[in-house]
């Protein structure tokens, strides 16, 4: 499985080693053994310009997730972009460590690669069962210093 970690210009650092790990075992934890997947984490205008480039959508958000091989494949090519504004906004507004907030966030976008979907409240509800099981398994602690 191959991961890669990179930081468009955000404070704080994020652990690239932990964010590897927690992706990487998401997706094995999923049933995935072969992945080349990378994670960019950026802030909230690049995400804005993702969005509106690719869903037309003028708008923030705090993950975008794209497959870039056919979903029918064993194998996962995909790229997730995170937005470290959006986390440390959610992380605040939801009274949640931001190291956590990213864990999710990574976790959600693997989840996103392998075709969850979270545009119905059943499908966030599965989503968000997922993350939360995740989050307890794999840990999120050490992801950023907080």
């Amino acid at each position: 499985m191959n991961v890669t970690i990179a930081e468009d210009g955000i404070d704080p650092q994020i652990d690239q080693h932990k964010a590897h790990s927690i992706l990487e075992q998401t997706l094995t934890s999923e049933g995935i053994a072969d992945a080349e997947v990378g994670v960019i984490f950026g802030d909230d205008e690049s995400l804005r310009k993702l969005k509106q480039d690719f869903f037309n959508k003028d708008e923030y958000t705090d993950v975008i997730a794209f497959r870039l091989n056919d979903y029918a494949l064993a194998a996962v090519e995909g790229e997730i972009y995170i937005s470290v504004e959006r986390a440390s906004e959610n992380a605040e507004k939801f009274n949640q460590p931001l190291a956590k907030e990213l864990a999710r966030l990574i976790i959600h976008g693997g989840l996103h690669l392998l075709e969850y979907k979270d545009d119905t409240n059943e499908e966030k509800s599965i989503m968000t069962a997922k993350e939360n099981q995740y989050l307890d398994e794999l840990g999120w602690e050490g992801l950023i210093d907080e």
